[in-house]
């Protein structure tokens, strides 16, 4: 599995609503109008978990029929510097097939967020910050080795 980061700068560089408004803006490359409105439909509560600073260290997550796409935010002198911040398009749509986001929350939220993310959207979810090890966890010992049989590549 393949996997892309992209990290955007947030508060103060920008506010949270203008942060989610970029990230949708990156995932929504082909302007898909079922994704627009479910990524429009999630913006209060996806600002609010940005606001909280969520995915300082915890990836926004999307899963999709290509590579997995990680969104970091970066805060305060972080932010203003942007020396960290790679917000370039990606070389694939990040929404294409059967395509999911998780947006990472602290534990005292996630009941919240997961009520009121449901009311809008069966894709879009909210995970628990501490996930994130596990995340990462998980799919590095998933990944493969490319092994080269050069009697067969050569014959």
């Amino acid at each position: 599995m393949s996997v892309v980061r992209r990290t955007f700068k947030s508060t103060p560089g920008r506010d949270a609503s203008e942060t989610w408004r970029a990230i949708s803006e990156l995932l929504l490359r082909n302007g898909d109008g079922s994704a627009r409105a479910e990524l429009e439909a999630v913006a209060g509560i996806a600002t609010s978990l940005i606001a909280d600073q969520a995915p300082r260290e915890a990836p926004i997550t999307v899963i999709c029929s290509g590579p997995r796409t990680r969104i970091y935010c970066l805060y305060d002198d972080d932010a203003m510097g942007g020396e960290d911040v790679n917000e370039e398009s990606l070389g694939f749509d990040p929404l294409n097939g059967e395509w999911s986001i998780s947006l990472p929350c602290p534990a005292d939220d996630l009941s919240w967020a997961r009520r009121a993310l449901a009311q809008y959207s069966k894709r879009i979810t909210a995970r628990d910050l501490s996930e994130k090890q596990a995340e990462t966890a998980a799919s590095s010992t998933s990944s493969s080795v490319l092994t080269l049989d050069t009697k067969e590549f050569l014959a």
